[in-house]
């Protein structure tokens, strides 16, 4: 990882779906595709959904690693994708 990025802790992992989606309990709500990461920073997927009810919702991850189970009931952590640039508008 490059420079200072903010880790944000996503939340534990209930279970693996039957496609083989990691699901959490979110704790905080990450934003669609931000990286996922574990305890040790190691690359767990990219958040892929965001659902149910607001008060407290799930979040759907889609791994990168070979065996997702190993991370159910860890808590995993977010890295933020950078904000996308507005375009500034120039005075004249």
């Amino acid at each position: 990882m490059r420079g200072k990025e903010i880790l944000q802790r996503i939340g534990r992992v209930l279970h693996v779906s039957s496609s083989m989606n990691v699901i959490l309990k979110a704790e905080n709500v990450p934003r669609i595709g931000d990286k996922v990461v574990d305890e040790n920073l190691k690359s767990v997927g990219t958040v892929f959904d965001v659902f149910g009810p607001t008060s407290y919702p799930y979040i759907t991850v889609k791994p990168n690693v070979k065996d997702p189970h190993r991370f159910v009931n860890n808590i995993l952590y977010s890295v933020p994708s950078k904000p996308e640039r507005k375009e500034m508008k120039r005075k004249r």
